[in-house]
């Protein structure tokens, strides 16, 4: 009797062991984690919607950024900034080292900051792409977004010198510092320098909340045992499109869409090649266009450039207004797809760096391209090494008509006319008889004279005459 009194206490004193098990689950803390570890641009803002979308699903109690970066896009770094104000659920980050420029206005933005021992955060002035410094009226605009950063984390109760008193939790004074070389912090900053805080000097000015050598000791440091860390996994899109804009990636394509155009006027018809550059083309503009950088109107320059293009082949003799500008507006719609417009708004001086590097990319490639291009041509078409050759032999009795080799090389310098327009190939006859041939300048309209210049490979190549 007394033993089982005794196995009852024990069941209602101490929970069985999945009863135990369901405690822990439902105290568990969530934490969702993202990285910012770049350069901040269109890409870490699409991420960071992307995450904070799905820590909202999920539900989780806290969202933790793991940030290690020396800045980047403004625009896009206010877009981050404002995003973490607005979210309903908290938002710490850990500063793995450095938080500098735009990546020191997204941490100030974050309900609390904590740092790896050594890590840094400041250093907030907007520069260009060369370093310097841009004119004041956007350092007006970094200041006073830096200083309302810091406002937007609101006040504190604090007792100095006996008094209870209301402070900033951030001094947004501090935040300006970072932007402001002119502004003076006693013990901190000089004046003709701006604000970089070591992470001793943003705990001492509450600009950190604890030092930390890892997310879990982050996590820890708060007082928290008991949790769970999910993280953001790029989707297969994020990382197709992340290998899509490297500079390398596109440089290829670019050379895919221009030799595929090149190849397709070889030849009459629609085939293979225009079809390469067609799907070339969907996978340069469509990845730019997702981070940001693709605007419809520079799409629409290279749509129209490629219609000018095609305009001036095949229907109006010669090449002309239309073709230079069709080839204009097709390049300048590929540089202009590869460069972010803000630029444009901030510096002058950092828009014409940024297009002068993405103009480099594009006439490398189309250079590329077309080099490619002509020696693959003439490699497959106008020689004998690589091999090709029909299995069975085409017997005159079976109807089919050769070219005597010796009459055609006769034809070398005489005149004759264009039985077919030559695009640039096409037929045309030579004393009375009809022969392959290739226009070497330009296109020449059916009925046009002709004068043969040379012939190779069984195919003569002519000009106007």
């Amino acid at each position: 009797m007394y033993f089982l009194w005794g196995c009852l206490m024990l069941m209602v004193w101490y929970p069985p062991i999945w009863a135990q098990d369901t405690i822990k689950q439902s105290d568990l803390v969530t934490f969702y984690k993202f990285d910012i570890k770049k350069d901040i641009a269109e890409p870490v803002w699409r991420v960071t919607q992307d995450a904070f979308g799905e820590a909202e699903q999920l539900g989780v109690d806290y969202v933790i950024i793991h940030m290690n970066t020396y800045g980047g896009m403004l625009n896009s770094a206010d877009s981050i900034r404002t995003r973490i104000l607005n979210s309903d659920i908290p938002v710490w980050v850990f500063i793995d080292n450095n938080a500098a420029s735009a990546g020191a206005l997204i941490s100030i933005a974050c309900d609390s900051i904590y740092m790896r021992p050594g890590g840094s955060i400041g250093a907030a002035t907007v520069v260009n792409q060369t370093g310097e410094a841009v004119p004041d009226k956007y350092q007006s605009f970094m200041r006073s977004t830096m200083r309302a950063t810091a406002e937007a984390q609101g006040q504190e109760m604090a007792i100095v010198g006996g008094d209870t008193i209301m402070r900033w939790r951030r001094d947004p004074r501090i935040a300006e510092a970072m932007v402001d070389p002119s502004i003076f912090i006693e013990n901190l900053s000089d004046t003709g320098k701006v604000l970089t805080l070591t992470s001793s000097e943003a705990m001492k000015v509450n600009y950190c909340e604890g030092l930390a050598e890892n997310i879990q000791e982050v996590i820890e440091k708060a007082g928290i045992s008991h949790y769970e860390i999910k993280e953001y996994v790029p989707t297969t899109i994020d990382k197709m499109i992340q290998f899509l804009v490297s500079p390398i990636i596109s440089g290829i394509l670019i050379m895919v869409i221009i030799g595929g155009i090149y190849y397709e006027l070889q030849s009459p018809g629609v085939g293979f090649p225009l079809g390469a550059a067609v799907f070339a083309a969907l996978l340069y503009f469509a990845p730019l266009y997702l981070e940001g950088l693709a605007e419809h109107w520079e799409i629409l320059l290279f749509i129209i450039g490629l219609i000018l293009i095609a305009v001036e082949i095949f229907a109006i003799p010669g090449f002309g207004v239309a073709g230079i500008s069709g080839i204009i507006l097709a390049i300048t719609g590929l540089t202009l797809s590869m460069v972010d417009n803000i630029v444009f708004e901030l510096d002058m001086g950092m828009a014409f760096v940024a297009v002068i590097k993405a103009l480099f990319i594009v006439m490398v490639a189309m250079l590329a391209s077309i080099l490619f291009s002509y020696f693959m041509t003439k490699s497959l078409f106008g020689s004998r090494k690589l091999g090709f050759a029909l299995d069975t032999t085409q017997q005159t009795g079976s109807g089919y008509v050769g070219v005597d080799k010796v009459s055609q090389s006769k034809t070398i310098g005489k005149t004759g006319v264009a039985l077919t327009t030559l695009r640039p190939a096409g037929k045309v006859e030579v004393d009375g008889e009809m022969f392959d041939a290739m226009s070497l300048v330009g296109y020449i309209d059916k009925g046009e004279p002709v004068k043969v210049t040379k012939d190779e490979a069984g195919q003569l190549y002519v000009i106007k005459a």
